[in-house]
């Protein structure tokens, strides 16, 4: 059976940049910094008191009416992934019984919905007094937590915690009853979640899938553990806009943040006949396991990585030297970046110098879940303006980097762009995009 090509549609998103894609997109081109001190509570004792957050939004514009009494079983993540998939939905013309209830033209056995997810950490206010109750002389007491602990908390608590909501509240909201996928491997998540849809429709199971991934990171225990894996930087405080430095040799660490990126992505034919605009075609992806003993850091050399990329370069039957973008994961953590640097450069080969590469997290933070999801949208993006933005605090290139980083805007047209990335688990992806200006237009 021939696979059906995949085309990009339509996109969403809400980021440390601003609440929509145009605003996102305006950021990254003009090298705007999202991170900030953390408003969401006093990180105050934290080494790292910085994180890319997402602004005020207004979620009961973008739901049913009959549906707004769920929002009280809503996490952040679940809230911020129905914002993207309504603009993506909108964006891509698709009407469903939300965004255009007299108008639906979207077929709900027939689309598909995949969405990355991350652990989604509870909310303190809503725990910490539970657990307050679980404690004698001090220490917490898990059988006490058992009889009188979790008899305090609401009794769906565990609903809002569930990766797998995000896919079913959007799903619930817009009627979407084809295949549907949780992904759940870490900062590959949203990599993972297109490739996934991709596949489905290629091989005949839906014409048109949303995809991508979402994760609200601002928690204090999110924060902690990446403050005492050393993963976080610590020197950068008093200075938001340079404190996340991709690649740079005066690298700190990396900061986190939050992010929901959303894709429509379409059956080729199914898109033109509907005269649908069209940002780019999934060209291939690619993906493998290497885990590292120190599990903490990508694995030195990489190997995971650059399997990853020649796997997604084949499916794309093309060389290195037909790229024209690579937006690599790039968090700020010395030891992470040399080692992705390595695996992309030696698969690039002669053309490490040409290729233009752009790491964004120097202005979105590292948003986890999100964070694939957001590179194949800004690629996406780079592809259908044919504008490549700044490679932000990436003046000081690390020496052992030999990546083509350009630290100024620059316009060209984009062929096929490449976006990889990896997770501290050891799982990397890697997904190519194709421009296909023209189609279905």
């Amino acid at each position: 059976m021939t696979a059906r090509r995949v085309v990009v549609t339509g996109l969403g998103a809400v980021t440390p940049m601003g609440l929509s894609v145009a605003e996102t997109w305006q950021g990254l081109t003009e090298g705007r910094c999202g991170i900030a001190r953390i408003q969401a509570f006093d990180p105050v004792g934290l080494s790292c008191q910085l994180a890319g957050e997402v602004g005020p939004y207004k979620l009961r514009e973008v739901l049913p009416r009959s549906y707004r009494k769920a929002v009280k079983l809503m996490s952040r993540d679940i809230e911020l992934s129905i914002l993207a998939a309504d603009e993506a939905l909108r964006d891509a013309g698709i009407g469903t019984q939300t965004t255009a209830p007299d108008a639906i033209t979207l077929q709900p056995e027939r689309t598909a919905i995949h969405i990355g997810a991350g652990l989604i950490s509870c909310d303190l206010v809503e725990l910490a007094p539970c657990v307050a109750m679980s404690v004698t002389d001090g220490v917490f007491d898990l059988k006490k937590w058992g009889r009188v602990g979790m008899e305090n908390l609401t009794p769906v608590w565990l609903l809002k915690y569930l990766p797998n909501m995000l896919a079913c509240h959007v799903g619930i909201i817009h009627d979407i009853r084809g295949p549907s996928n949780s992904i759940t491997c870490g900062e590959v998540s949203g990599h993972l979640a297109v490739a996934e849809a991709a596949d489905v429709i290629a091989r005949g199971d839906a014409d048109v899938a949303l995809a991508g991934g979402c994760e609200a990171k601002v928690n204090p225990i999110v924060m902690i553990r990446q403050c005492l894996l050393g993963r976080a930087s610590a020197a950068a405080n008093d200075d938001p806009d340079g404190a996340c430095r991709p690649f740079a040799a005066d690298a700190t660490g990396s900061v986190f943040g939050e992010a929901a990126a959303l894709l429509v992505l379409e059956e080729a034919s199914t898109a033109r006949q509907r005269g649908a605009m069209v940002y780019a075609e999934v060209a291939g992806t690619g993906s493998s396991t290497n885990l590292n003993t120190a599990y903490e850091h990508l694995e030195p050399d990489g190997k995971g990585v650059e399997i990853a990329i020649e796997k997604a370069l084949s499916e794309a039957g093309i060389e290195p030297n037909a790229l024209d973008l690579v937006i690599p994961q790039g968090t700020g953590i010395p030891q992470d970046d040399a080692a992705e640097a390595a695996a992309i450069a030696r698969v690039l080969g002669d053309a490490v110098e040409s290729v233009p590469v752009w790491p964004i997290k120097g202005m979105t933070s590292h948003t986890g879940a999100a964070a694939g999801a957001l590179d194949i949208l800004t690629a996406a993006l780079a592809m259908r303006h044919g504008l490549i933005g700044p490679a932000k605090n990436c003046t000081n290139k690390a020496s052992s980097c030999r990546l083509n980083l350009r630290t100024e805007p620059q316009t060209r047209h984009i062929r096929y762009a490449l976006c990889c990335g990896y997770t501290f688990g050891g799982q990397t992806a890697a997904v190519v995009l194709k421009n296909a200006q023209g189609e279905a237009e």
